[in-house]
């Protein structure tokens, strides 16, 4: 999904130096949900199932694409 493609491209360029180690593993993890989930979490908000992941993509993700950044 190109929305999607969009937003991780921008968030990994900006930001992927800013995060530690343990959010750079539930990165990796939040990064195994097919596009239309995280799609549906991040505009819809149609839970993840998993709250660590959710609370990742809702301050990394759903802030960036707020703030206009793609």
């Amino acid at each position: 999904m190109r929305e999607i493609d969009l937003l991780l491209r921008e968030f990994t360029s900006k930001s992927l130096n800013s995060l530690d180690e343990k959010e750079f593993l539930i990165l990796d993890e939040v990064l195994n949900y097919d596009d239309q989930k995280l799609y549906d979490y991040i505009f819809k908000n149609v839970s993840l199932g998993n709250t660590v992941h959710e609370n990742f993509v809702a301050k990394y993700l759903k802030t960036f694409s707020k703030q206009g950044n793609f």
